[in-house]
């Protein structure tokens, strides 16, 4: 699955999930935990290579 698909899957996922009164069935909850996996994943393996945008240092103003 291409990550934006996975995205889409969680985001309909959750809709379907406030819609049944904030409960998943069986079959959603084991899907739902696949495709949380998966993106847990794909965020893994961009910070480990250094994909990820972490900030520039912070450079401290002399008070007056």
């Amino acid at each position: 699955m291409k990550p934006s698909e996975v995205l889409k899957s969680i985001k309909e996922l959750r809709e379907t999930w406030r819609k049944q009164s904030f409960s998943y069935s069986v079959e959603q909850k084991s899907q739902y935990d696949k495709l949380v996996a998966l993106r847990r994943e794909r965020v893994g393996y961009m910070y480990a290579n250094d994909m990820v945008y972490k900030g520039g240092s912070k450079q401290a103003t002399p008070t007056k």
